[in-house]
């Protein structure tokens, strides 16, 4: 029973993260329709709220590593970790990803042409971003099928890792150092 509401749940979830996706994405179309000017600010916007969710996420899920590896394998704290990791993934950080992703690179296009080496240095900090969400993903596989992944100590260093990246990328695109 309480596999079947935690489904329910999950297909629940997983129907409000696609329709954030259609409503960002219809918002951006609507958007782009009434041109470039007026977009610009609009765009702009939704990227920065796509990336503070995406990175929110980034930060937040070694956290739930780090208390994950302390519950014991097959527990009530273990199973609760995992449906925690996996919405966290599946419901937030992936959908703004994919946004934060589109509208970026509508950005990198339309505004700058991808021209310019403190966009392709950021670009460089966003794939290797990217790289660490899908190394989150797998993990929180794992640690849903009961294989919990490294100890909390490798956690607490790896939770700097995305820090680190946004922190670069942010750099890039505020100072524009080169």
């Amino acid at each position: 029973m309480a596999g079947q509401i935690a489904a329910s749940e999950g297909r629940k979830a997983a129907r409000k993260a696609a329709s954030a996706l259609v409503f960002f994405g219809a918002i951006a179309l609507a958007i782009m329709i009434f041109g470039e000017a007026e977009a610009y600010p609009w765009i702009k916007a939704l990227h920065v709220i796509a990336v503070i969710s995406w990175m929110a996420g980034m930060l937040y899920l070694p956290r739930l590593f780090i208390y994950h590896c302390d519950a014991p394998v097959g527990s009530d704290q273990a199973k609760t970790f995992a449906v925690m990791e996996s919405r966290l993934m599946g419901v937030i950080m992936t959908p703004a990803m994919v946004v934060s992703w589109i509208l970026g690179l509508y950005l990198a296009w339309t505004v700058y042409g991808f021209m310019g080496g403190w966009l392709h240095a950021k670009l460089a900090a966003v794939f290797l971003l990217s790289g660490v969400h899908g190394y989150f993903a797998r993990a929180v596989k794992e640690f849903g099928a009961g294989r919990y992944v490294k100890n909390p100590r490798y956690w607490r260093m790896v939770n700097e890792i995305p820090t680190v990246l946004m922190i670069l990328a942010v750099v890039f695109v505020i100072v524009k150092p080169f």
